[in-house]
């Protein structure tokens, strides 16, 4: 009797399915920024497209038209931030041209001296700290800023995701996709698709390419938006923003296999997917 019984138990072990794990809680994420980083919603569309691949994203931020990241320093908002929400990852991106001196010397010393401000307060909750390229259309500005962004980056012990150059050589292969907005200067649809795709492979690797259907605010340039934290996915705060996001297969796909081929190019040796700490 006790071997049937034994038996039994064996049997039930291997038809009854073990209790699945609990999901991983979502990892969060702070993008900290301007317009250059709220222009089509970068944060939504991000964590839409690392939930399409797999990985859990709660986006969050802190953006307002113009800002520097001297003033998110001085306001303690990021800092207040990072030590309640504890995120995972700081994205920071700094208004254009201020790493560049393009408003004078004192202003590209500021800007370095919010990066290292921000990122020391993101080590401390361990955080891990990307600096968002932005870009220059001349093409000798763009070389310059992307030297002067790496090499602000660096001193503050941050990662650097590169814009500029990669914007420039892709606009000049692809023109016909929507690169800048209206007003010719703030990011288009494309663009914000760039910046998601450089961010995700910078975080988890290159992507796979996938419809995205994103339920959060399309922002442009009215987008009233303060300088206070909130949920990528919140509704706008003034009526009339468009709520929905939408890219077809067919235009993440372009921009992946793009990237992807420009990846290969300067890194032969294939990546791998890398977890944010």
């Amino acid at each position: 009797m006790r071997r049937w019984i034994l038996l039994a138990a064996l049997w039930l072990s291997a038809v009854t399915p073990a209790c699945a794990a609990p999901p991983a809680p979502p990892q969060r994420i702070l993008f900290v920024g301007n317009s250059l980083t709220y222009y089509g919603n970068l944060p939504a569309t991000f964590a839409a497209l690392a939930q399409a691949n797999g990985h859990a994203v709660e986006a969050e931020m802190i953006l307002e038209g113009g800002a520097t990241l001297s003033e998110r320093l001085a306001d303690g908002s990021v800092q207040t931030a990072l030590a309640g929400r504890r995120p995972q990852v700081l994205v920071l991106q700094e208004r254009g041209g201020d790493l560049l001196c393009l408003g004078g010397r004192q202003r590209c010393e500021q800007s370095q001296h919010a990066l290292q401000g921000l990122a020391e307060a993101a080590r401390a909750v361990q955080a891990r700290v990307l600096v968002l390229g932005t870009y220059q259309a001349n093409a000798q500005a763009s070389a310059a800023l992307v030297e002067k962004e790496a090499a602000a980056a660096r001193q503050a012990g941050a990662e650097y995701v590169e814009i500029s150059q990669t914007l420039a050589d892709l606009s000049r292969h692809q023109p016909d996709l929507p690169w800048y907005a209206e007003d010719g200067m703030h990011p288009g649809p494309a663009l914000t698709l760039l910046d998601a795709i450089k961010l995700h492979h910078a975080l988890y690797g290159m992507p796979e390419a996938r419809t995205l259907e994103i339920d959060a605010p399309r922002y442009g340039a009215n987008s009233g938006l303060q300088a206070v934290l909130r949920r990528a996915d919140a509704a706008a705060p003034n009526a009339g923003t468009p709520p929905h996001i939408h890219y077809e297969h067919a235009q993440v796909e372009r921009l992946v296999r793009a990237l992807d081929h420009a990846a290969r190019a300067t890194d032969p040796a294939p990546a791998t997917p890398s977890s944010a700490h």
